[in-house]
């Protein structure tokens, strides 16, 4: 049943439509009552009654602008007569209104003079189209902290797809939203009894603050309780998490290099085996600019040489006869075989390769021994500990530690098992979150290389497979267009002046588009494609530490758990 706007209590009028500027079905001017006020994002509704047979218009809409000035006054230096009362003037105050919805869909614009009220509760969620969403996602609050929500059909690949959050680093939060977006979708009922099997992977790239979301945040006030309450979560922690950490270079034990959190942090590796049957080879070269060079080819031919080698016990190789069992070995392999003019160099290098074009493959793959030689390996008893699986609902893998040439290769295998994971099953419930900043890094927009051509596999057919991208980056400007076309869902937080003027934000009205340049840490400019204008949209602080001096005991640790006194 549809209320009225009269009837509405929590509905007051705010002012009239003004006759002194054009309304039309896109926008439209109100002035506001004395004892009044709107302020941007504000959402108010007007109904408009139709010549001839009587039908009624309900017409919404936002708040894009809001002004004063004196009515009456001609020069700029009348403000200092009016002030003095020497002069007489009016000050007039009104909001520009950008048309959100109209049901039905007639459009017309509103008449001057009619009443305009500030929409609350049901009223709001019609002029928001929330109250077409049959599953919503809690996306953050308003900021007279009303609930504002995302759709989950464009979230889940029913009709949509993928996140997209761009931001200045340290200051836009992108994380942090992305981690509160897991929290909602896994802990307001939106996903039902698929929340338990749904799993989340986060790649960890700056410091260690996603190490502990399974930790309670003992810095969180009860205020920033009650926010959680008003979209209808609890505060807590995550219930299901795994921390995965590279080893520590040298470190025969592979103990996890990780300084913070002690206990609950398992090290990951991946065996010469896996490495050789796998055909890992080519994420050794993932930088963008790589696939245009010669040697590419090479990689690929040696990868199909070394996919031929035999299991030799605990991760290691046999590769024609001979037994390798560090990374290093391999590499010496390698290179023996591919500079091998009078015997195998032509199998393995290639045909019509030229030497100078095998001598930079080589270069090339030595440069990368330093940098990963404590993640491919074969000298651990009982590798398959040391596997990134998918066990618990949240799996975090940190790379902070890591050089540049081991992050790209890290991303990129273990994005691939994913995909082929999801592959496999067929079927796309339950869903895979993927959480990957520096997006640009990994998908820029010039350039290919496997890393880019995984995610533009996931941009692009995850959404059949349940595999849901939530990407991060500085620069939306910077990254493989395909991939920000995908995303259903576009999330910018605070951005550079000059990113903010380019034209993939131009889904954002001028003002806010402004706004952007100055909006604090928390705050969001939120688009999705049933509501025609971005909202702005505030997340609460995060109820799961993100470091070690936030981080309270988890359930069931005793008085000597590292953490306890925290």
């Amino acid at each position: 049943m549809v209320a009225s706007l009269e009837s509405s209590d929590r509905s007051p009028v705010v002012g009239l439509v003004i006759g002194t500027e054009d309304a039309t079905p896109l926008e439209f001017w109100v002035g506001l009552a004395p004892d009044a006020y709107l302020q941007l994002d504000d959402v108010v509704a007007l109904e408009r009654t139709l010549p001839g047979p009587g039908e009624t218009v309900r017409i919404f809409g936002v708040v894009n602008q809001v002004r004063a000035r004196f009515e009456g006054v001609e020069r700029d230096s009348d403000v200092f007569h009016v002030a003095e009362a020497t002069l007489p003037a009016e000050t007039s105050r009104a909001a520009l209104i950008q048309a959100t919805r109209f049901e039905p869909e007639i459009f017309v614009p509103p008449l001057p003079g009619q009443e305009v009220r500030k929409a609350s509760d049901s009223l709001r969620d019609e002029a928001l189209f929330f109250d077409g969403m049959a599953s919503r996602v809690p996306a953050g609050l308003s900021r007279d902290d009303e609930p504002i929500y995302l759709n989950l059909e464009f979230l889940d690949g029913t009709r949509g797809a993928h996140v997209n959050i761009s931001g200045v680093s340290g200051v836009a939060t992108k994380t942090s939203y992305a981690t509160f977006l897991l929290y909602g979708l896994f802990h307001s009922g939106v996903l039902g009894n698929e929340a338990n099997n749904t799993k989340a992977l986060i790649f960890n790239v700056k410091g260690e603050d996603l190490l502990f979301l399974d930790h309670e945040n003992t810095q969180l006030s009860e205020s920033e309780r009650a926010r959680y309450g008003a979209l209808g979560l609890s505060a807590g922690a995550f219930s299901s998490l795994s921390v995965l950490a590279p080893p520590r270079p040298d470190d025969p034990t592979a103990t996890p290099q990780v300084s913070s959190r002690i206990s609950g942090v398992t090290s990951f590796f991946w065996t010469l085996h896996e490495f050789c049957r796998d055909e890992l080879l080519p994420f050794l070269f993932a930088d963008a600019e790589d696939d245009r060079q010669q040697y590419t080819m090479v990689v690929h031919n040696v990868a199909h040489q070394l996919a031929r080698a035999t299991a030799a016990g605990d991760g290691a190789v046999s590769i024609e006869g001979q037994v390798v069992r560090t990374f290093r070995e391999l590499v010496e392999l390698i290179e023996a075989k591919v500079l091998d003019e009078d015997g195998d160099g032509m199998r393995w290098a290639g045909r019509s390769i030229g030497l100078g074009t095998v001598n930079a493959f080589v270069r090339r793959l030595w440069g990368a021994v330093r940098d990963l030689e404590h993640l491919i390996r074969a000298d651990v008893p009982h590798p398959e500990r040391h596997a990134v699986r998918f066990e618990e609902q949240v799996t975090v893998v940190d790379l902070h530690n890591l050089r540049d040439r081991a992050q790209r290769f890290v991303v990129g295998v273990v994005l691939r098992r994913a995909f082929e994971r999801k592959e496999k099953e067929g079927h796309a419930r339950p869903l895979q979150f993927v959480v990957l900043d520096e997006l640009n890094k990994y998908a820029p927009r010039e350039g290919t290389s496997p890393i880019k051509e995984i995610l533009l596999d996931v941009a692009e057919r995850g959404r059949s497979l349940g595999m849901i991208l939530i990407g991060a980056q500085q620069t939306a400007s910077e990254v493989e267009r395909r991939i920000i076309a995908n995303s259903a869902i576009r999330v910018v937080g605070r951005l550079d002046t000059a990113e903010a003027g380019r034209r993939e934000y131009a889904f954002l009205p001028h003002v806010q588009r402004q706004r952007a340049t100055i909006i604090k840490p928390g705050t969001m400019l939120i688009s999705q494609p049933e509501i025609p204008i971005p909202l702005v949209t505030q997340f609460p602080f995060p109820a799961w530490a993100t470091r070690s001096s936030e981080a309270a005991p988890s359930r069931g640790q005793g008085p000597d758990d590292p953490f306890s006194g925290l």
